[in-house]
């Protein structure tokens, strides 16, 4: 069965951080690539940032660099996201997604196949 359990969000003020953990079961997760995208309601799920099976290489979004950084701990199966500066516009519920390990990586959902169910992050301003 896989599961990829977030965890971590939270209400938080402007300016400040949250780190977000994703834990996975079920699948090759030392062989997967993986990801972070959110949903706003009303809005589209993006893509905030991924990472390759091997941690070697990482690719975020515009409006998160500088602020947010992924990162993974294959002996743990689990992907992290660490964010910093949070604005109210980061308000949203935080998805990671596993997808086929490459050197290429996608940003877009339909190339990752399984998901979690999401954690929620308010900033309040």
């Amino acid at each position: 069965q896989v599961q990829l359990i977030e965890s971590g969000g939270g209400l938080v003020q402007a300016g400040t951080s949250l780190r977000l953990s994703c834990a996975c079961s079920g699948f090759t997760f030392t062989m997967s690539n993986m990801a972070w995208f959110r949903q706003a309601p009303g809005r589209e799920r993006e893509f905030v940032a991924a990472i390759t099976w091997t941690g070697a290489s990482t690719r975020y979004a515009d409006f998160v660099k500088g602020r947010f950084t992924i990162s993974r701990e294959n002996d743990k199966n689990t992907l992290y996201l660490q964010m910093n500066y949070l604005n109210v516009e980061d308000s949203a519920t935080y998805y990671c997604a596993a997808g086929p390990g490459a050197g290429v990586i996608p940003a877009r959902p339909e190339n990752y196949q399984h998901w979690g169910q999401g954690t929620q992050v308010v900033v309040s301003s």
